[in-house]
């Protein structure tokens, strides 16, 4: 929040005209930028001595001419014109050699590549700026009052209320899965999940010795009564979750199995890990398991996959504060801080709406590439949703998990197979393919219909004709 206090003294308007008017001012001179947040109306009418209501008058007055906006539980910003909007920060050169840098093997939303939404989360990173110095100390564990209470606004799109005390900005959601894990479970002992997972759970796992076991799944996830059945036979330390938009089946846990589950885990006095990587996809995604069992469950909202994974920041909500001390400290110990820079970039971008509008462009256009998948692939040959990234495509007509993976290896997608994924058992003949990333959507379509033209012959005639 700015600190800004307007000096109406001068001014012989009505005072309401006169906050409008300094506002337009100030934008002007540079004072205050977009993006901005303005001091609540109730703050400022102490501040100046005047009526709560002039002062909301005063803001109703700037948003009619355009120079802010108000968004409730979050404040009013600064969305000032163009025109009055002082020169921002030179923008250097693209590097050519950053430009190429991307790992296929992850699971990536689609990148923007809308002028202005990209204008606008460079802003936010030249605001930031002007605080370098500090912001490249070290600082205490867990985020400053103003990140937590940019992880809150972010978590309330879950439902969730958690108390700061319980909430911790950390540096990604694997190092938190990675110190949750090392907390509850000892070398040898047993984590539950999918028996199809997320391959980090399972190289986490083996990196601390631990017995991760798989558990059954049908199209609404992990089937309760198997998970009870597990308890009673492994005693297991905990369960870990992925439960909206799952990498990489894309199945989303529904309401009353997620309900279900969290019975098991009550009974069984059994910890949740819940890794809500994808659950702010969804516009409308099921309650999280931390709202249906808040005592008992680790929530990871992570940003990779809402916002940008490049920012490695994750919120961690632990299911009570005496936990809360030993999550402390091992993540400490392993990661020290999360990066200051990140933090207030992502801070930023949540108080000004940015990250609200790269959630609205992963949506969209995530939802535009599924549509373009469906349309090209046969009917009924995949596994996925109108929002996830990814598709989960099994494999016939001779094709094998290898083969198709060097037939598409200079496609520009990640094509994953599904050893990475199964915990249990053989492996099944199924990849993983990513629709997001840095690929056009027409790039993206060549490439679809390549893969549909190699799929409808054998493995043969497809290097033969391709």
């Amino acid at each position: 929040m700015t600190t800004w206090i307007p000096e109406l003294s001068d001014s012989s308007s009505p005072h309401y005209i006169a906050i409008a008017d300094v506002i337009a001012l100030d934008i002007r001179s540079g004072r205050l930028r977009a993006g901005d947040r303005l001091p609540p109306q109730r703050q400022l009418a102490k501040q100046l001595n005047i009526d709560f209501t002039t002062v909301a008058r005063g803001y109703s007055e700037a948003k009619k001419r355009g120079l802010v906006d108000s968004h409730i539980g979050r404040g009013t910003f600064v969305v000032a014109p163009p025109e009055m909007e002082v020169t921002a920060l030179p923008i250097g050169i693209p590097d050519p050699k950053r430009q190429e840098l991307i790992d296929l093997s992850m699971n990536l939303p689609p990148e923007p590549d809308d002028p202005q939404l990209i204008a606008r989360m460079r802003e936010g990173l030249a605001t930031i700026a002007a605080n370098l110095l500090p912001l490249l100390r070290y600082q205490g564990f867990g985020g400053s009052n103003q990140d937590k209470e940019a992880a809150a606004a972010w978590l309330s799109r879950r439902g969730l209320v958690p108390s700061q005390e319980r909430m911790f900005v950390t540096p990604g959601a694997h190092p938190a899965i990675l110190a949750i894990f090392s907390m509850l479970a000892k070398p040898g002992q047993t984590i539950l999940s999918e028996n199809i997972t997320y391959p980090g759970a399972r190289s986490i796992a083996a990196q601390l010795r631990l017995h991760l076991h798989g558990l059954p799944m049908d199209i609404q996830g992990i089937l309760p009564d198997a998970f009870a059945d597990a308890c009673e036979r492994m005693a297991p330390k905990a369960l870990y979750l992925n439960p909206t938009l799952q990498n990489p089946t894309t199945l989303t846990i529904p309401e009353e199995r997620r309900a279900a589950i969290c019975a098991v885990a009550r009974h069984y006095h059994v910890p949740i890990i819940e890794d809500d990587a994808y659950g702010f996809i969804p516009a409308h995604a099921p309650a999280p398991l931390a709202a249906i069992a808040p005592d008992l469950t680790w929530h990871i909202g992570g940003l990779a996959k809402c916002i940008g994974a490049g920012l490695r920041l994750a919120y961690v909500v632990a299911p009570d504060t005496r936990a809360a001390w030993p999550f402390v400290s091992a993540m400490k110990a392993a990661n020290v801080m999360a990066s200051p820079l990140t933090v207030a970039l992502a801070t930023r971008w949540i108080e000004d709406g940015t990250a609200d509008m790269i959630l609205r462009f992963i949506r969209k256009e995530t939802g535009l590439r599924q549509a373009m998948a469906a349309g090209i692939l046969a009917p009924g040959s995949f596994q996925a949703d109108p929002l996830s990234f990814n598709i989960w495509l099994p494999l016939t007509n001779g094709w094998t998990r290898s083969g198709l993976i060097n037939h598409m290896r200079a496609s520009g997608i990640g094509v994953v197979a599904s050893d990475a994924f199964t915990v249990n058992g053989l492996p099944q003949e199924a990849v993983r393919i990513c629709l997001g990333g840095p690929i056009s959507r027409p790039r993206l379509q060549g490439v679809l219909e390549y893969l549909a033209h190699a799929l409808e012959d054998t493995p043969e005639m497809a290097s033969t004709f391709y």
